[in-house]
């Protein structure tokens, strides 16, 4: 079976409060037991991950310094976006490598830097809602409005961010590379943290400044791939409707007719289990035949034999 797995943030860092590198690394090695079982099993894999912490650790840390001295790049959004396509795809390189070696599966794993298409029409554009990088005081984000051009709200009472839009994606630049590094074997990392967010222009790609969610990047590639499965792990077994309530349900199934009620119901967080649901709908409406799981990472395995994770159906 071809598979895209989609990651979320557990797989990366298991510790919110340790998002050092060698946390984040042994978290990894972690995490590649799980897709080398699949793998094990004669999977193809495709691997997309989120980079939420990481590229807003980049993020920080490059205001910082420039704020700091004025030499100091002041990096785009996007270049940083990228930095943490690096940083997270060579750490999942080398624990599921190691991971291969271990049980002499001799398949090569590659990271590929990845740009997505998105509409530079797209209505996030025109009221930007996702924060990223550093706080700043009321004069210091007015500052940052007039000089910079960005956008920057309030947040939470903790001071002012800069906040960026969060568009669908609707294409992969670099589809063929990873079609062909699948096809041949390669288990692949990529449209990390949802892809570079790009957009063309008279024949020429420019990034933007954005976040694509990982969960649609993810259910893209999928579409692309031809894949038979779009897997989305997280932190929960199963999705819950009345979540945290007595009378919360655990699903097994959900069919397309289902989910658009419990979405109509608000039964799923914005920004945590609505994107994951959405993603497998749009997934399973490209394709009748198709297969979507939400499951937890440490049940990839049991979720692909049915006896884990939730399973989005058509009818």
């Amino acid at each position: 079976m071809k598979i895209v797995l989609a990651l979320g943030g557990n797989a990366l860092q298991a510790d919110p409060k340790d998002a050092s590198s060698e946390s984040q690394l042994k978290t990894c090695k972690h995490t590649a037991e799980s897709i080398v079982d699949l793998i094990e099993e004669g999977h193809t894999v495709a691997i997309v991950h989120g980079n939420g912490p990481q590229v807003g650790q980049i993020l920080s840390s490059v205001e910082a310094g420039h704020k700091a001295n004025k030499s100091n790049v002041l990096f785009p959004f996007d270049v940083c976006g990228s930095f943490s396509q690096g940083y997270i795809g060579y750490h999942l390189q080398n624990a599921i490598s190691g991971e291969l070696k271990k049980r002499n599966i001799n398949k090569s794993v590659g990271t590929v830097v990845t740009q997505v298409v998105v509409d530079k029409n797209d209505g996030g554009f025109q009221n930007p809602t996702k924060p990223i990088g550093s706080f700043h005081t009321k004069e210091e984000a007015e500052i940052l409005a007039e000089e910079k051009g960005y956008t920057m709200k309030e947040d939470a009472g903790r001071g002012y961010r800069r906040v960026v839009a969060s568009p669908k994606p609707i294409d992969v630049i670099e589809k063929s590379i990873i079609k062909e590094l699948v096809e041949n074997g390669t288990v692949t990392i990529s449209c990390g943290g949802g892809g570079i967010p790009v957009i063309t222009e008279e024949g020429e790609v420019r990034g933007v400044p954005a976040v694509i969610d990982k969960d649609f990047a993810a259910e893209k590639l999928a579409e692309i791939l031809d894949a038979d499965a779009l897997v989305i792990l997280t932190a929960v077994d199963k999705v819950a409707v009345n979540f945290n309530k007595p009378d919360q349900k655990d699903l097994e199934v959900m069919t397309l007719e289902e989910v658009e009620r419990y979405i109509q119901e608000k039964q799923f967080a914005p920004g945590s289990m609505l994107p994951k649901v959405e993603a497998c709908k749009k997934f399973v409406q490209f394709d009748e035949n198709k297969l979507a799981i939400i499951a937890s990472l440490s049940k990839a395995k049991e979720a692909l034999r049915g006896v884990s994770g939730t399973r989005i159906v058509a009818k």
